[in-house]
């Protein structure tokens, strides 16, 4: 079921009346699913492209295995490993759910996501913690 997103104001007049709805439900108040987008390791990812409001599109990250890296001036695409936590919802880093905020492990350490990857379709993050190097 798709979620509806008009909210009544109250459902009682200031008298104590009750309000009635003055028209049905449309689609323009309608939204759309999550888009759930999980980490592919196997390197393939898929991305779905929506029509939305105005003719415009969205493109929806479905499966994701690299991650844009911003480090100070310079960016990096990498390959993410895992996702360390998600402050949406716990559940999400056990079942490695990429949303905005999430904090993913990659192979230069560990990174805070920036983008929306369920709207954008792409996953751009800012480095928090660089990896120690590997000793000799």
């Amino acid at each position: 079921m798709t979620q509806y997103h008009k909210q009544p104001k109250t459902k009682c007049h200031g008298t104590g009346g009750k309000r009635r709805a003055t028209r049905d439900k449309i689609l323009l108040h309608y939204g759309g699913f999550f888009s759930r987008t999980k980490l592919e390791k196997d390197g393939k990812e898929k991305r779905e492209t929506l029509r939305s409001k105005g003719g415009s599109t969205k493109l929806k990250g479905k499966k994701i295995s690299f991650i844009v890296v911003s480090a100070g001036a310079t960016s990096k695409k990498v390959k993410i490993t895992n996702v360390v936590e998600s402050p949406d919802n716990r559940h999400y880093a056990r079942e490695n759910i990429i949303t905005h905020g999430a904090i993913v492990e990659t192979e230069l350490g560990k990174c805070r996501v920036t983008s929306r990857p369920g709207q954008d379709g792409v996953v751009n993050a800012v480095l928090l913690q660089e990896k120690p190097a590997a000793k000799p």
